[in-house]
């Protein structure tokens, strides 16, 4: 029997009332039999109601949609590639200095280049990361 004072003095099942009257939207979400399940599962572990679950989880900022993860994926590739590129690029420019015995003018542009693409590799990583 301590068990519900507990849960009343530690949290709320439902969300509080809202200081400013009764909240007047409403919205009609439809699942199946195991998005039901999984839903009630998770709102059950977390000690909510479902639709507290799906309120807090939409307005949390750190959630991640698969279309995020989509976006930053593709980025990742996108910088792969030109870092072939790039090390394509810097071995022709280096069989170059090996054969001319003179250090490429362009060398310094790649160089530019690769380090620009430190900051894109790092922000994707970070959107992955959840950071």
């Amino acid at each position: 029997m301590t068990e519900p004072n507990e849960r009343r003095l530690f949290g709320r099942q439902r969300r509080a009332n809202d200081d400013e009257g009764p909240r007047k939207k409403r919205y009609v979400v439809k699942a199946n039999n195991e998005e039901q399940a999984q839903l009630e599962a998770r709102a059950l572990v977390r000690g909510v109601t479902v639709p507290r679950l799906m309120v807090e989880s939409a307005l949390n900022l750190h959630i991640e949609t698969d279309t995020d993860r989509k976006e930053a994926i593709a980025e990742l590739f996108a910088i792969r590639r030109l870092l072939a590129n790039i090390a394509n690029n810097v071995n022709q420019m280096a069989k170059y200095a090996n054969e001319e015995r003179v250090f490429p003018a362009d060398a310094d542009a790649i160089v530019k280049e690769y380090r620009a693409l430190v900051p894109r590799i790092s922000a994707a990583v970070e959107r992955l990361a959840g950071a």
